[in-house]
């Protein structure tokens, strides 16, 4: 499914095909994966719930959302992150969206 993989430390947006959760937690390099809805698409970004503790470098914010170090992950989902779907964000308009720092 389509997704894309947000990289703060490199301050990329790449597009990447996911099918489980394994995938995401190999993607993003932890197993203590959370995730918040991203604006009214269904899409959901998915990042390690460890980030600052960890001290992974970069960052980056997504809308409103709180700020996440590290690697994200956004594609389509269920509202508690269970059911996976492709993307339904443009990278185009996501890569818009994202602030780094």
């Amino acid at each position: 499914m389509k997704a894309y993989l947000i990289d703060a430390q490199n301050k990329t947006v790449e597009n990447v095909d996911v099918e489980s959760m394994d995938d995401i937690v190999k993607m993003i390099g932890y197993d203590t994966i959370e995730s918040d809805s991203v604006g009214n698409s269904g899409d959901r970004l998915f990042f390690d719930e460890e980030c600052f503790i960890r001290g992974s470098e970069g960052r980056f914010q997504l809308d409103k959302l709180i700020p996440v170090s590290g690697k994200g992950l956004l594609m389509g989902s269920n509202e508690d992150g269970s059911e996976l779907s492709a993307a339904n964000t443009a990278q185009d308009d996501l890569k818009t969206r994202i602030k780094f720092s």
